[in-house]
């Protein structure tokens, strides 16, 4: 057994992947990871709102097969999530997302490719040609290079356009300005697309074009809702909107007719001291009331959260941070490891719990707990299976 197997074989939990991790990746680019915004409430909020939940099993329920498949966007996958999207990725591992992408693949889920990333979109789709994977777009202050990006992903075999709507400046993030990290300034690790030039060798141009390139003065200030029909009509590819925090932009979402929506506070990266996503989730989903998809990211760390959010009405997760580490801990191992850890949590779950299917996972099988840890009695008598 080489070493790197040896060090994947004592991975039981996802949480093992982070102290792997941080040994392997340059403490700044690591705290650009870990971290949050301002005091980082809502990042702790993230975790800790999960396990806010309770499970109500039930029993003689016949589970000797069961099957952890769904769709998202009407795409197979073999679990009720795919991979978020996530900037930098070779500030974890050489092979950065043409690595998760293959890992992606092999376990049967979607990834998502963030515009911020580290290796040409092209390369990232012919490295893993048999598995899902959409495009995550930040619009750019050109649109004319937005426009360019949604054509070469839909050229490059991309099936959907997942639009970031939560990110108009940066958030206050202390960890970066204490340690000077800049993932995109004159001083940072992402290229400077006007001149060429890379800075620390972190991140470097396809020569392409394609990327992020920051705006002088904000990233997406000008972007409206009256924008995305402007999108849309850029590809035939659904549009999912992710960065959905309320009831009220759940229904503007829907009313303008997207395919998704994504409830996330960004990974508490860029406003803090807001709710957790799996905390206004329910909300949302009664907002829509089945106009669209709704899938809800942050925090999640166990396959039991993959029951929660199902039972709350998402269709699916995303997840990020253990799949940033796993790769740092492994490189494509690595992630192959972190996803079928999840698979078989979640495997379990459903067993336990008496659904066979994630489609049998309902309102009633999930109860909010009060924070002395006591069950709500009026919200255990919920209709549902």
């Amino acid at each position: 057994m080489d070493e790197l197997a040896r060090r994947l074989a004592g991975v039981v939990s996802l949480a093992d992947f982070e102290p792997l991790a941080r040994l392997a990746m340059e403490p700044a680019a690591f705290d650009y990871v870990a971290g949050g915004a301002w005091d980082e409430i809502s990042l702790a909020e993230n975790e800790a709102a999960w396990r806010r939940r309770r499970l109500r099993p039930r029993v003689l329920v016949d589970v000797s097969r069961v099957d952890a498949a769904t769709t998202m966007l009407g795409t197979t996958t073999t679990l009720p999530l795919a991979i978020a999207p996530m900037a930098g990725q070779l500030l974890a591992h050489p092979d950065a997302e043409v690595a998760v992408a293959r890992a992606a693949a092999v376990a049967g889920v979607p990834f998502i490719l963030s515009t911020m990333w580290t290796r040409p979109m092209e390369e990232v789709a012919s490295g893993s040609p048999d598995g899902v994977k959409w495009f995550q777009l930040y619009f750019q202050a050109d649109p004319g290079r937005s426009r360019a990006l949604v054509d070469r992903a839909e050229a490059a075999g991309y099936r959907a356009i997942v639009l970031t709507v939560d990110l108009p400046v940066l958030g206050f993030r202390e960890r970066d300005r204490r340690s000077g990290f800049d993932l995109v300034g004159p001083h940072g690790n992402f290229v400077a697309f006007e001149t060429g030039a890379t800075h620390a060798g972190a991140i470097h141009d396809d020569g392409l074009g394609g990327g992020f390139a920051p705006a002088q003065d904000g990233l997406l200030t000008g972007l409206s809702w009256d924008d995305l029909a402007t999108i849309r009509g850029w590809s035939s590819l659904p549009l999912v909107v992710k960065g959905i925090m309320t009831p009220e932009d759940a229904r503007l979402a829907a009313d303008h007719g997207v395919d998704g929506i994504v409830v996330s506070n960004h990974g508490a990266r860029q406003l803090d001291r807001v709710q957790a996503p799996i905390d206004v989730l329910e909300s949302i989903v009664a907002a829509v009331d089945g106009a669209t998809e709704v899938w809800v990211d942050g925090g999640v760390r166990r396959g039991l959260d993959l029951a929660i959010a199902r039972a709350l009405g998402a269709r699916g997760v995303l997840i990020g941070k253990p799949i940033y580490w796993a790769l740092a801990a492994g490189g494509q191992a690595g992630v192959e490891r972190a996803l079928a850890i999840l698979r078989e949590e979640f495997e379990i779950v459903l067993a336990l719990l008496g659904t066979p299917t994630p489609d049998d996972i309902g309102p009633a099988h999930v109860v909010p707990v009060s924070p002395a840890g006591v069950e709500r009695p009026d919200m255990s008598l919920r209709s549902g299976r």
